[in-house]
């Protein structure tokens, strides 16, 4: 293990250690100098990077979607961490541990890799047997397939993300599929087989996880439906017959489809009970990896943000991270102290009133005591406060 990752990296730092460094560009600045920005990060995050007064020479030199040994400075830039690269060489093979680098899967590939193969051994029907039956034979797309990622982003964005990713949907439709038993248990678990066996080849992700020309042009799921239709007619040589022509095309629909709606990426809707069941496993998985990743794996970033996350783009809304049945719920955001109250003043008597009476007429009685028969004049109000004091002659 590493002595320290990027995300624990402070303004002041020195960093000397191995980076994936991606996205490497040549620019000019205003002085029209030469400088290279890039990014670089491990398997804890990325953050950017610039190479200073560089060259074309330099930036030639700079390899790209690579492992690269750097030496710099870490500087607080408009509230982002970047690091200004000094030095910089091709990291030596057996120098560096990759799983420093990459995110990788937390379960075990070998064990995920017998489940896998275990569930798709019970499939029943000839045919679809043996054409899965040729995907597991070959033996190098197996091993791309147990270490790529399922997304260069979003869902199962890690080494072994698509075994892991491919294994959570088999496992959900075993279960569920008894609970309709209209729906074909042994298309259901063929297509989620290969409905993203093509990201293998799609995605890069030696050094860093990206698309490849091939997937930018054409995609994981058009490559698979031609893999499928290779495959078939490749069992249907060694059998001596053609397979089904309708198994064929009906695989290759679940494969078309898995993506929902064309605007998603889906080739064509789901139109078979098989292709429904798949889409909905398949967006079930992705949305409750991506959802508890960010609300219940990873800690809160701020106290005052400790029951809330960021916005997240593929929910269009911020997620909330409580969960008010676990034993140990997130604490709730620490409030500021409350304003001491204001100070209270002394009382002040209430400014004395005194009636007037009009001297042509007799005083208000005062009580039951008082002179019944005197007659009751119109009181006139007096407050001290707003006494002028009496008029002044003219």
């Amino acid at each position: 293990m590493r002595p320290s990752y990027l995300n624990e990296c402070k303004p002041g730092d020195v960093i000397s250690d191995v980076v994936v460094i991606t996205n490497a560009q040549l620019a000019a600045s205003s002085n029209g100098k030469f400088y290279i920005k890039a990014f670089v990060s491990d398997r804890t995050t990325q953050i950017t990077a610039r190479v200073w007064n560089a060259t074309r020479e330099m930036f030639a030199a700079l390899p790209d979607n690579a492992f690269v040994r750097i030496r710099g400075r870490v500087e607080n830039y408009q509230n982002n961490l970047q690091v200004i690269v000094e030095e910089f060489s091709p990291a030596e093979p057996g120098t560096f541990d990759i799983a420093d680098l990459l995110p990788t899967t937390t379960k075990d590939i070998d064990a995920m890799c017998q489940r896998l193969f275990d569930i798709l051994g019970t499939i029943k029907h000839p045919e679809t047997k043996l054409l899965v039956q040729a995907f597991l034979d070959d033996e190098a797309l197996m091993n791309d397939f147990a270490r790529a990622p399922a997304a260069s982003s979003f869902h199962h964005a890690f080494v072994g993300g698509l075994l892991e990713h491919t294994l959570n949907m088999l496992e959900v439709a075993d279960r569920l599929v008894p609970l309709y038993p209209g729906v074909s248990r042994d298309l259901s678990l063929a297509g989620i087989f290969l409905h993203d066996i093509a990201k293998t080849w799609e995605l890069s992700y030696e050094a860093a996880f990206n698309y490849t020309n091939g997937g930018q042009l054409v995609g994981h799921v058009v490559k698979a439906a031609l893999w499928i239709e290779d495959k078939a007619r490749v069992v249907g040589e060694k059998r001596r017959e053609p397979l089904p022509r309708i198994l064929v095309d009906t695989l290759q629909h679940l494969v078309l489809s898995h993506h929902g709606l064309p605007e998603h990426g889906a080739a064509k809707v789901p139109m078979t009970p098989e292709a429904i069941f798949i889409h909905a496993i398949d967006n079930l998985d992705a949305k409750m990896t991506m959802s508890l990743g960010a609300t219940r794996t990873n800690p809160a970033p701020a106290p005052d943000n400790a029951w809330w996350t960021e916005f997240l783009k593929p929910f269009n809304a911020k997620l909330f991270r409580g969960d008010p049945t676990a034993a140990e719920p997130l604490p709730q955001a620490k409030l500021p102290e409350p304003l001491p109250p204001p100070p209270v003043e002394a009382a002040r008597p209430a400014p004395a009133i005194t009636v007037h009476a009009p001297s042509n007429h007799a005083p208000r009685r005062q009580s039951p005591q008082a002179d019944d028969k005197k007659p009751v004049g119109k009181p006139v109000l007096s407050n001290p406060l707003f006494d002028l004091g009496p008029a002044k002659k003219s």
